[in-house]
């Protein structure tokens, strides 16, 4: 529950409440809180078995962890059902990049005969079939 509590702090919330609740009060305080936080924990865990049973058979290995995504993604990777993992495997990033980045430049140094130096002339218009000329006809357009 306070996992990331490191001892510094754990001691000065110990001096805090000696000096809000006095040393004769806090035992009954610290006795009030662990009640407190024990009847939630009993609350929590009644609600739970209401809802497993609530769902039936089906659900029976249902864990109200794996509604956390992250959680219930890697469980679904650990199973493996659908061989995600020589998918995973299979594909290298930075091999597709690098070979991306390849292709990029290698284009980018070749001048081909419709631009000038590797760049396309962005002032040139469009040619524009004839007047005569129909496009042609979509049934599935209209």
């Amino acid at each position: 529950m306070f996992n990331d509590i490191g001892p510094l702090e754990l001691i000065t919330l110990v001096v805090l409440a000696v000096l809000v609740f006095g040393p004769d009060k806090l035992p009954k305080v610290i006795q009030d809180v662990m009640r407190t936080v024990r009847k939630i924990r009993e609350f929590s865990e009644s609600a739970k078995q209401d809802i497993r049973q609530e769902l039936g058979p089906e659900f029976k290995d249902f864990e109200f962890e794996d509604l956390n995504p992250k959680t219930f993604i890697r469980k679904q990777l650990d199973n493996d059902e659908l061989g995600l993992k020589e998918i995973r495997n299979g594909f290298d990033l930075k091999k597709e990049m690098a070979e991306v980045t390849d292709a990029v430049h290698s284009t980018d140094t070749s001048p081909s005969p419709s631009s000038s130096g590797g760049r396309i002339d962005m002032t040139k218009k469009a040619e524009e079939p004839g007047m005569d000329e129909r496009p042609p006809f979509d049934a599935d357009a209209t």
